[in-house]
């Protein structure tokens, strides 16, 4: 039960980094081609266009926060609590759903990154309305962390 238990905080951690990668793939792709045309037109290429590109990995680290804190939950079982081991249901779902509800918020903040990275190089203007965009989405996984938190 206490292995079920760390496999659903497993997963939390799993799912969050596969949506930062697949949202740092699909930011980065974008930067890479936006640098690309400044080159092409003799401009500066603009380096704050790797803040899009880095934005989604904090999932992967609310991911990890939300697994911690599921172990830690599991590994305090002594004999007068055994309740929190047959919680191992709830532990995976938690793991499961949490992990990929911040997965998606990754891949998203990736995929307005990406939006981010071409209109900044063509226009050079808007830097603060598209960290908005990108914080809004982030606070998607900031909620699932804390709030499936407090379940744990």
């Amino acid at each position: 039960m206490a292995s079920l238990g760390k496999l659903g905080g497993s997963m939390a951690l799993f799912f969050g980094a596969v949506g930062s990668c697949l949202g740092v793939g699909a930011a980065g792709q974008a930067a890479v081609g936006s640098w690309k045309k400044c080159f092409a037109q003799n401009k500066a290429a603009p380096f704050v266009l790797v803040t899009f590109v880095g934005a989604p990995l904090s999932q992967t680290i609310y991911g990890m926060i939300l697994m911690n804190g599921m172990v830690a939950k599991v590994a305090n079982v002594s004999s007068d609590n055994m309740a929190a081991l047959a919680n191992w249901p709830a532990m995976l779902g938690i793991g499961m759903f949490g992990g990929i509800a911040m997965g998606l918020s990754a891949w998203i903040q990736g995929r307005i990154g990406a939006a981010a990275a071409d209109a900044m190089a063509e226009t050079g203007k808007g830097f603060g309305n598209y960290l908005m965009a990108l914080g809004i989405i982030e606070t998607v996984a900031l909620f699932v962390m804390v709030f499936l938190g407090q379940i744990v």
